[in-house]
C-alpha cells in the first residue's frame, strides 16, 4: 500500500514536472516570437527573415500545447486543462485559417508588414506569454503540492 502510494506521488509529480517543462518550451517560443516582431517593427528584420524564422515553430508550438493537455488530462487536472483548451482551440481555428502557403505556418511574408497585422500578431504574442507564465506558476505550485502532500 505504500508502494502504490508512493508510485503514485511520483507518477504524479512526474506529469506536474513534465507540464512545466514543456511550458518553459512554450515561454521560449513567445520570447522568440515577441523578440522577432519587435525587430520587424524597428526594421531589424526583413518580413521573409521573419516568415523564416517563426514558420518552423507553428507546429512544434502547438504540438506541445497537444501534448501538455493531454498530460493534464491523464493526471485529472480538470481545472488547468480545462483553462488551457480555449488556447488549444484558439491555435486550431489559427491554423485552420492561416494563409495558404507552401510552408506550414501562419506568417506570410506578404502580410505581415501591415500594421494591423503586425499589432494582432504582437498582441497575441504577448497574451499567450501571460497566458503561459501563469500557467508555469501555477504548475510550479502543483509541483511544491504533490512533493509537500506525500510528506504528511
Amino acid at each position: 500500500e505504500n508502494l502504490i502510494k508512493f508510485l503514485e506521488m511520483w507518477l504524479e509529480a512526474g506529469i506536474c514536472i513534465a507540464v512545466a517543462i514543456l511550458d518553459i518550451g512554450l515561454i521560449f517560443f513567445m520570447v522568440w516570437s515577441i523578440i522577432c516582431f519587435d525587430e520587424l517593427k524597428t526594421d531589424f528584420r526583413n518580413p521573409v527573415d521573419l516568415c523564416n524564422s517563426l514558420n518552423p515553430l507553428v507546429l512544434p508550438e502547438y504540438v506541445i500545447h497537444v501534448i501538455l493537455c493531454i498530460l493534464l488530462a491523464v493526471g485529472h487536472y480538470w481545472l488547468t486543462f480545462l483553462l488551457n483548451v480555449p488556447l488549444l482551440l484558439y491555435h486550431a481555428y489559427r491554423y485552420s485559417s492561416r494563409p495558404r502557403m507552401s510552408v506550414h505556418g501562419l506568417y506570410d511574408p506578404t502580410q505581415v508588414m501591415n500594421l494591423s497585422e503586425m499589432k494582432k500578431n504582437q498582441m497575441e504574442g504577448w497574451t499567450k506569454l501571460i497566458a503561459y507564465l501563469v500557467c508555469f506558476f501555477f504548475y510550479l505550485f502543483n509541483v511544491l503540492y504533490v512533493f509537500l502532500s506525500a510528506e504528511s
